[in-house]
Formats: structure tokens, C-alpha cells, sequence
């Protein structure tokens, strides 16, 4: 997914028209927490509707019993604070920017009359779509809403924890960055030191006007099927044994899991359009780790920039050389951005990627595909008080296609895939032997 730096005192948009389609402007994750915790729900105020699962709109609020003493009034205090740092809490304003006036952000509470582990049993994504607030898909919302959160409150004491927030503030660090925050804000430790993000981009990308003009949504959405693979370690360690070549002596996770999907995916195309044809895979990057000095990670808005590894029509598709071509974007990126320095170069190197991306989105003649990697974000080290959650699972609520997005698996060795590709494409895909030699089909998540 793509975005750009903080500018000044507002937050450049996304390239998506959010008038046309607005919830795929959202970073939306659930986190799964088993049973055990005792919750206090508030006082119903409202209601907003919820398909065939019960959900209130209440106050806004998160109450706990028993979680180290800390009262509800303390951790709403301190929520406040952090939701009311910089874009979190604005409206958007012409499309184009986040007018940070404190606005706030919303929170839903909804009581799911099932047991976690009947959910957890066979993800299904159109169950998944009923912890994420309904109002994501309204226009206002976007408008007036950068983060959402939906509590969802199961049968058996477990709970679900649906964040939404919008991709035209934050990326992936940020996100991270702002769910360690509240965590360890809940958990009130007397040792641990908090780090909220904070918003810094007017000191190091001066306001300018972007050459950039806006990519129409249609060029991404598409009739599509997401599902889940996941690859357990073992299953990497063979993979990556694979994928060794003279020129990648070292293949990664990351690297050996993206090949394998975009070379199933790729091949699933030539065979049902019957001729092969070029492809594009753009994996994001984080760029604060690539520019000299390197920014903190608690810097908030979308640093990212993105890789775009290509194949040729008459490229055999191997293993071991879409790892090279990866491996040889991603050095030549690191290279690229250690030599800018902050400011206006880094904003027009980013411009000048989206342009490009724009062309070979729009082109007829080339497959585009989309890779995000969350893995070593480390989500699963957010404990609220509770545990740490069970399961995270990324949830697309619009059909875009050939997207794929990588987490951890709970161990940190194994790496998650949902993937969206067109139904046809996905028929083949979902049965190609060597997808299959190392990934799992959706299988069950343990409580």
C-alpha cells in the first residue's frame, strides 16, 4: 500500500479517491484474545447495526477488571493523549490533507453471541468483516474518522480487537507504534517506559507542492478471492534451502515466501489467459531505516517507499531467480535512499516511484501485483493486561486484486499470507503443487 510523508501540519493523502471507494483507505488488524479476561461494559447510548451479530455503540470507553488496579477513567486519560497526537484525531480535509483539530477518534463495543474458538476453528473472511466496524465503508467516516476500533466481547470471555486506522496517516511502524503505546498504557508497567508516535515530518520534508495527480481507484479494485496460507518454519527453512543461488547465498523469509506466491500467482495468469505476459511486484519498504542518519521507529506517517521487481514475458519463472531479482531492487532501494538527504529530494524520489507505479498499474500489458510485509513488526507482543493475543489477522472489506500481505506467525518463525487474486487465477493458485509443497490452506488457529 502507498502513501507519502507529512507535510507541514497536515498529512498527504493516499492515492486512492476516497470519495469512490473508502474503507481501503484503512489499516485494519483484529487481535484475538482467548478467554480469561473480566470485562466492564459501559452504558448502551446507541446502536449502529451489525449484520446477524448483536453490536452496541457505546460511550466511548474501555474498561477492565481487575488489570493492575488501573481505574477506566486513567486509561481513557490516557487514550486521549495518544489518539489526540497529530493526524489521529483530525478530519480530512479536501482529500488532501488531515486537519489535526482534535476531533477524536471512535470506539464501538459489540457482544458476539458465539465462542472464539467456533471463529478460530476455519477463518472465514465474511465472518471476519463483522469485528470491523460497519461505518468504515460510509464516506463521512473516512472523512471525519483516521482511527476506529471495534471491541468485540464473545460468549466464552474471549475477545476480538478490530483497529482500523486510516493508511492516509499511518503505515505499518506507526500502527505498531500506536498499539505498543496503548498496550502498555493499559497495562500501567512502573518499569516500562512508553514511546507514543510523534509526528515530525514538517522537520524533515518541508511543505511543497507534490508533482503527483491522483490514481483512479478503479485500477486496483476488481472482482477478487482473499484467502490464508500460512508457511510454518520448518516449511520456510526448506523454502529458503530452494531458493539458494550463487547470486543470493541468503535468501530471507520475506524474500523466499513473496517469490513463491508471486511465482504461483504469476503462473496461474499465463495459464488462463494462455500467452505468457510481464509482471511488476511492488513490496513496500520502510524508508526509515534506509536513510542516513536513520529516523526512530516511533516517527508517525508513512515513510514507505516501494520496490517494483519485474519479469519479462519471456522470463522463465524459477524460484531461485525471482529471489534475485527481489534481492537486487531491494539493494539498489537501500542504495538510492542512503544517498538523499531529508527534504524535498526524498519527497520527490517518492513521487517520482508513485509515478511510475501509476504507469504500470494502468498499463494493459503488464500484471501488477502488491506485497506488504508486516513480518518483525512484533503485534504479537501486545498485551493490554490480558495475554498476548492468540491470533492477528488482516481484513480486506473492498475487492482489490493481486494483493498479498505477510505477518508473523504467534512463534515469529512462520510467516501468514492473505492473498486476493481474481477467481480464476485463485482456482489454479490455491492448487499449485508447489504453493502447496510448503503452505497450508487455511488451517485451524489454536486457543
Amino acid at each position: 500500500m502507498w502513501g507519502l510523508m507529512m507535510l507541514s501540519q497536515s498529512f498527504v493523502v493516499g492515492l486512492v479517491k476516497t470519495e469512490e471507494t473508502v474503507d481501503c483507505c484503512y489499516t485494519r488488524w483484529i487481535f484475538f484474545v482467548s478467554p480469561g479476561g473480566k470485562w466492564v461494559l459501559l452504558t448502551v447510548v446507541g446502536s449502529n447495526g451489525g449484520g446477524e451479530l448483536e453490536e452496541e455503540l457505546l460511550k466511548v470507553g474501555f474498561g477492565f477488571g481487575g488489570v493492575n488496579g488501573y481505574s477506566l477513567e486513567k486509561i481513557m486519560n490516557r487514550k486521549r493523549e495518544v489518539v489526540g497526537n497529530g493526524g489521529f484525531s483530525g478530519r480530512l480535509k479536501d482529500n488532501l490533507s488531515i486537519e489535526c483539530d482534535d476531533h477524536g477518534a471512535e470506539y464501538i463495543e459489540a457482544r458476539i453471541h458465539c465462542i472464539l474458538s467456533d471463529i478460530l476453528k476455519k477463518p472465514d473472511t465474511e465472518v471476519l468483516k463483522q469485528l470491523l466496524p460497519a461505518a468504515i465503508s460510509e464516506p463521512a467516516t473516512a472523512r471525519d474518522s483516521q482511527l476506529i476500533v471495534q471491541a468485540s466481547f464473545f460468549d466464552c470471555g474471549g475477545l476480538a480487537i478490530g483497529v482500523n486506522l486510516s493508511h492516509k496517516v499511518a503505515d505499518a511502524a506507526t500502527l505498531t507504534s500506536f498499539i505498543k503505546c496503548w498496550a502498555a498504557t493499559a497495562r500501567r508497567s512502573s518499569t516500562e517506559v512508553v514511546i507514543s508516535p510523534v509526528f515530525m515530518g514538517a522537520s524533515i520534508f518541508p511543505q511543497m507542492d507534490l508533482p503527483i495527480s491522483m490514481l483512479p481507484v478503479y485500477l486496483i479494485q476488481g472482482e477478487s478471492v482473499m484467502k490464508r496460507f500460512v508457511f510454518e518454519a520448518p516449511k520456510i527453512t526448506a523454502l529458503k534451502a530452494k531458493a539458494i543461488s550463487a547470486s543470493v547465498p541468503d535468501p530471507t523469509r520475506v524474500e523466499s515466501v513473496t517469490a513463491l506466491i508471486w511465482k504461483c500467482a504469476m503462473s496461474a495468469s499465463r495459464s488462463n489467459l494462455g500467452v505468457p505476459r510481464k509482471a511488476v511486484l511492488s513490496l513496500g519498504v520502510n524508508i526509515r531505516k534506509r536513510l542516513v542518519p536513520t529516523l526512530p521507529e516511533n516517527y508517525g506517517g508513512n515513510y514507505a517507499g516501494s520496490i517494483s521487481a519485474r519479469i519479462e514475458d519471456h522470463d522463465d519463472l524459477e524460484l531461485q531467480g525471482i529471489v534475485s531479482r527481489i534481492r537486487k531492487d531491494l539493494i539498489e532501494f537501500g542504495e538510492k535512499y542512503a544517498k538523499i538527504t531529508p527534504g524535498d529530494d526524498i519527497s520527490l524520489a517518492i513521487c517520482k516511484t508513485v509515478e511510475e507505479f501509476g504507469k504500470m498499474a494502468m498499463s494493459k500489458d503488464i500484471d501488477y501485483y502488491n506485497c506488504s510485509s508486516w513480518c518483525r513488526f512484533e503485534l504479537y507482543d501486545a498485551d493490554f493486561g490480558w495475554g498476548k493475543p492468540r491470533w492477528l489477522s488482516n481484513v480486506l472489506t473492498i475487492e482489490l486484486k493481486n494483493l498479498m500481505c505477510l505477518i508473523d506467525t504467534r512463534d515469529g518463525d512462520g510467516i501468514e499470507a492473505c492473498i486476493s487474486l481474481s477467481p480464476e487465477d485463485m482456482a489454479l493458485f490455491e492448487s499449485n503443487r508447489e504453493l502447496l509443497e510448503f503452505a497450508s490452506a487455511n488451517p485451524s488457529v489454536s486457543v
